[in-house]
């Protein structure tokens, strides 16, 4: 089964053309992990600072072993300092019922 994340990020409007270099490479290294099967960036045409980050994933196992990474060795210490308000992570599945 595959799994859909959104990540909703706010950045500081000041900042986001440094949010961008640095999502930019932080998502090269989210698109070659293993299980991913690939990422969208969303921005709020009305609000150029509200980004959502659309991720899919093979399975809940990839999604898990990635967010165990980004908890602890794949850390980004250098993100959070641009941001204005806590992402905010939602994890989706498709129900084929409907």
């Amino acid at each position: 089964m595959t799994v859909t994340a959104t990540l909703e990020l706010r950045f500081k409007p000041e900042l986001l053309d440094d949010a961008r270099t640095i999502l930019a490479r932080v998502l090269q290294e989210t698109r070659a992990f293993e299980g991913n099967e690939g990422v969208d960036v969303l921005v709020d045409s009305s609000d150029p600072a509200h980004w959502i980050a659309y991720e899919r994933w093979a399975s809940p196992e990839a999604d898990a072993a990635y967010r165990t990474f980004r908890a602890g060795p794949g850390e980004i210490t250098d993100l959070g300092p641009l941001l204005a308000a806590r992402p905010v992570l939602t994890l989706w599945t498709v129900d084929e019922s409907v």
